[in-house]
């Protein structure tokens, strides 16, 4: 079986290569994008597209694996060009009406929210389309299949497509060229048994490659799920250790970087 070229645009985050992706795939009417990205990278979004010849406007579908900032922040924006967006149902009070979630957002980021997300614009319900758990929507020539995965977020999906995994960040965070990969775990909706049982079921599927969001394609897929299991087995250790000492928020925020 031929693959379909799957291709990784960089959206260089704050000028910082490899660190968010998204991910294109071209059918007869235009492109397919696997995240959006945050609002402050469209115009790294729009070259990226140019490089491949294509606009914003020929971006069809997009599929979000969450509603974090820096996954789903450009979703409305790109909906406003004529784009359908796809993602778990329990991601769409966000996506239709993203001021809870900025709020929330802007009690950590403050005054940098603007300068490291941009705008987080509304999806409006007609170009929302929410997505149950093995559900496969087809575009054109292109079958992607969502699959509900909590753990990192209980609105988490990943996408199958053909023997590759869009894993979103319930995947883990990985640096390219290194074996190294961390599990990014923003409350309030990190669940350390949930994400267990979302690598379990990852595992027993058997694609071939792996794409989370940061960043990158590979192929190394049963080191990367088996590391990534060893990886919330080391989370689980050091929150049972540390958590019983009420440390203050600056004596965690140490113990937590030392233990990075």
């Amino acid at each position: 079986m031929t693959r379909t070229t799957v291709h990784t645009l960089d959206l260089n985050f704050q000028g910082q290569p490899r660190a968010i992706a998204a991910y294109m795939l071209e059918h007869g009417d235009g492109v397919v994008l696997v995240e959006s990205g945050p609002g402050s990278s469209v115009e790294s979004l729009r070259a990226a597209l140019k490089a491949h010849g294509y606009g914003i406007q020929h971006v069809t579908h997009v599929f979000l694996t969450h509603i974090h900032l820096d996954h789903a922040g450009a979703a409305g924006y790109l909906a406003s060009q004529g784009a359908q967006v796809f993602g778990h149902p329990q991601g769409a009070p966000h996506l239709l009406n993203p001021e809870k979630l900025l709020a929330s957002a802007t009690r950590i980021y403050g005054d940098r929210m603007e300068m490291l997300w941009g705008d987080f614009l509304p999806v409006p319900p007609e170009k929302l389309t929410l997505l149950d758990d093995n559900q496969e929507v087809a575009v054109g020539n292109l079958r992607l299949t969502a699959l509900h995965t909590p753990g990192h977020a209980e609105h988490h999906c990943v996408y199958l497509f053909e023997d590759l995994a869009f894993s979103g960040d319930v995947g883990a965070v990985r640096i390219p060229g290194y074996p190294y990969l961390r599990a990014p775990m923003p409350p309030p909706e990190f669940h350390l048994e949930k994400w267990r049982e979302t690598i379990a079921r990852l595992q027993k599927i058997g694609f071939k490659r792996i794409a989370p969001t940061h960043f990158g394609i590979f192929d190394d897929v049963e080191w990367h799920l088996d590391f990534m299991l060893k990886t919330l087995d080391e989370v689980d250790t050091w929150l049972r250790q540390t958590m019983p000492k009420n440390l203050s928020i600056d004596e965690l925020k140490t113990d937590f970087v030392a233990w990075m």
